[in-house]
């Protein structure tokens, strides 16, 4: 059998997507407590001295038949899960998580409904948009020696690409606590992570206590679209990064990780909506 043919969607009742979500958040609760993992937990106010990486996106995107409200809440979602990760050191063999560091986002914390994406369609949620912070997260991690453990892609692909400055598959989804972004610092490094939001922008940045040796660039490969025996169309990819010393050498080039994801859109075609 064909390995992505598991991605044909399924129609499952409420009762059961509700059932299974308790379960799966029950078991990672239960990891969080019995793994072994020592996980980071420790801020540390004074800035470490060294930039490894920093990127910013857009707080305010125009995206086709979303109302604007939900992206005026999504900052204030993001507000606070940055305020519960700023600062977060990652000290030698520790491993971040991003939802351990969070919480779970609900009302009583201040969290509002934001947009979330529910099996391919536009929905709303307590704590909706939290997934850009994932996506900058994972981004300027794949720009460290930082390890990432565990990390879940987008199954679904909803919105034409329109003024993308990243490869398609570069982000990771979340939904808490079970589709949690684990990173692990197997360096002899301390990293320190700080956020940042401005009138316009999320900004994320790794810094270090030595200074970096090594620069990377991220680019995909093999990318390709297939109309699959079910009637729908899969996106494909590979997520690869180059390797480079100070001196600005290619030293090395490293497979990262595939993509593949349900289309929401016909392929081929031209889309003006901005994304």
């Amino acid at each position: 059998m064909n390995p992505i043919d598991h991605m044909r969607p399924k129609t499952r009742s409420k009762a059961r997507i509700w059932a299974g979500t308790r379960v799966y958040q029950l078991k990672r609760s239960l990891a969080w407590r019995f793994d072994g993992k020592r996980y980071a937990r420790t801020k540390q106010e004074a800035l470490l001295p060294y930039p490894v990486k920093a990127h910013r996106t857009p707080l305010l995107r125009q995206l086709k038949d979303v109302d604007m409200a939900l992206q005026h809440n999504k900052i204030i979602n993001l507000r606070l899960a940055t305020k519960q990760l700023d600062k977060i050191t990652l000290a030698p063999g520790e491993t971040f998580s991003y939802w351990r560091l969070i919480g779970n986002p609900t009302r009583r914390k201040g969290y509002v409904d934001g947009m979330i994406l529910h099996y391919g369609k536009v929905t709303t949620g307590t704590g909706g948009g939290l997934c850009q912070l994932s996506n900058l997260l994972y981004w300027i991690t794949l720009h460290t020696p930082l390890t990432v453990t565990e990390r879940y892609r987008h199954s679904y692909d909803v919105f034409p690409d329109s003024n993308r400055s990243q490869p398609f598959g570069s982000g990771a989804t979340c939904a808490y606590n079970y589709l949690d972004l684990q990173i692990k610092n197997e360096t002899e490094t301390t990293y320190q992570l700080h956020l940042n939001l401005t009138d316009s922008d999320l900004i994320g940045e790794w810094r270090a206590s030595l200074p970096p040796t090594r620069t990377y660039r991220i680019f995909e490969a093999d990318p390709h679209f297939t109309r699959e025996w079910w009637g729908g169309c899969l996106r494909h990819n590979e997520i690869h990064r180059e390797v480079f010393n100070l001196a600005g050498d290619k030293i090395g080039e490293e497979f990262v990780t595939e993509n593949h994801a349900i289309m929401m859109y016909e392929p081929f075609l031209t889309y003006d909506e901005q994304t």
